[in-house]
């Protein structure tokens, strides 16, 4: 299993389980520098080649709704680790 620690005056992440995918609510706190990385994070899963591997609704105030694929749940958070939105990623 994968397990994260994120700052919550940076970032707050809520993840649930829906059939075959995890669902994250996520809400950037601190704009800067994170919303931009947040943006990296949603262009590198737009520009590959798996169209529905991982999903993103964008809504105000910073906050994202991203529907990942059980296979890509991995991918997804380290990429949230490659971004430095995350402080620690570790299997437990």
């Amino acid at each position: 299993m994968l397990t994260y620690d994120y700052d919550p005056a940076v970032i707050r992440i809520a993840e649930s389980q829906n059939e075959d995918d995890t669902e994250f609510q996520i809400r950037i706190m601190q704009e800067q520098p994170y919303l931009e990385a947040m943006k990296r994070v949603q262009k590198t899963f737009d520009e590959d080649r798996h169209y529905t591997d991982v999903l993103f609704y964008v809504y105000p105030e910073h906050e994202y709704k991203v529907i990942v694929r059980r296979e890509h749940y991995a991918d997804f958070v380290l990429e949230l680790m490659k971004r430095r939105l995350l402080r620690k990623v570790e299997w437990a």
